[in-house]
């Protein structure tokens, strides 16, 4: 069964700076990667662009226009974090149509991960905030559905921040669970386990809010009730928002997780999934700031994939 890569150099062209998200994280993690005695068992598979009409899935028409405008006119910010460059529009559709390449071959055979920036899991229906432009693992939920027919998605989301983008797109929504662990209160500001979805969706939102004193025995005994809850679900494929910004030395916050740890994370998530669906697993890159720590991360992730 084949684990897939996608990444493309086009994602280096959202040029940030200094920004924490940075193009150097892809590039330290590529570099460890082919290094790796993990490059031999790895598909490495090239993105396509996502559509507008795809990305309109989950976001407003005017706020697409919107972030094309901002590069076009050569970047600036959506808000005081977020940051565009001429290249990040594109580069954006290609974070998004990245998670849809790898959904497409992952529905044949196989796994995937995706090393993909901008990132997504911020990104709200009608604006960009937290590094996010475009909602890649929700606009991937979608494809799913409309697409490939899957009626119950389930999103797992293990980064140090709270997700309200996915939160908000799904909310009434019984047709996509989403599940998320996260340091509360914190970044940005939302994710309190009361915040479980409304009206038909009551439910199908799952919050596990980690405070600072929550040790990483804590994180596991909620990542199994979280994987209990996707189980119960039946989950038909699942995603992974995939933050690498738990990882104990992350300069944006950490949960005090170690290398190994993602390792573990990824192998229970696969165990259910090979139970529930097949084994077909899609996860993306979200946070994770620490330019020594994230491809030791990533590299951990992908190996319980393989």
């Amino acid at each position: 069964m084949a684990t897939f890569l996608v990444y493309d150099d086009i994602y280096l062209e959202h040029n940030t700076g200094m920004h924490p998200e940075n193009s150097k994280r892809l590039i330290n993690t590529v570099q460890h990667l082919k290094q790796s005695s993990i490059n031999k068992k790895l598909t490495w598979l090239k993105p396509r662009a996502a559509t507008f009409e795809e990305i309109a899935y989950i976001h407003s028409p005017n706020y697409i226009k919107s972030v094309e405008e901002v590069a076009v006119k050569g970047g600036g910010y959506l808000d005081a974090d977020t940051v565009l460059s001429q290249g990040s529009y594109e580069a954006a559709l290609y974070a998004a149509g990245g998670v849809l390449s790898a959904i497409d071959k992952v529905m044949e055979s196989g796994n995937a991960f995706c090393l993909v920036r901008p990132p997504g899991h911020h990104a709200r229906p009608n604006h960009g905030m937290g590094f996010c432009l475009f909602n890649n693992v929700a606009i991937g939920a979608r494809y799913l559905q409309k697409k490939h027919k899957i009626k119950k998605v389930a999103i797992i989301d293990w980064d140090l921040h709270h997700g309200n983008g996915t939160q908000e797109a799904f909310y009434d929504d019984s047709s996509v669970l989403y599940i998320s662990l996260h340091r509360y209160p914190y970044y940005p500001g939302t994710g309190h386990e009361d915040e479980s979805g409304s009206n038909g969706g009551k439910g199908f939102t799952v919050n596990f809010p980690l405070d600072y004193s929550a040790s990483r025995k804590d994180f596991f005994s909620s990542f199994e009730k979280a994987l209990k809850t996707a189980e119960s679900f039946k989950a038909e494929f699942i995603l992974i928002s995939a933050g690498f910004d738990t990882y104990k030395d992350d300069p944006l916050g950490g949960l005090g997780l170690e290398v190994e740890d993602y390792f573990k994370l990824t192998e229970m998530t696969r165990t259910m999934a090979d139970k529930l669906c097949k084994g077909r697993i899609v996860s993306a890159l979200e946070g994770g700031y620490s330019l020594d720590g994230i491809p030791l991360c990533i590299e951990a992730h992908l190996k319980a994939l393989v």
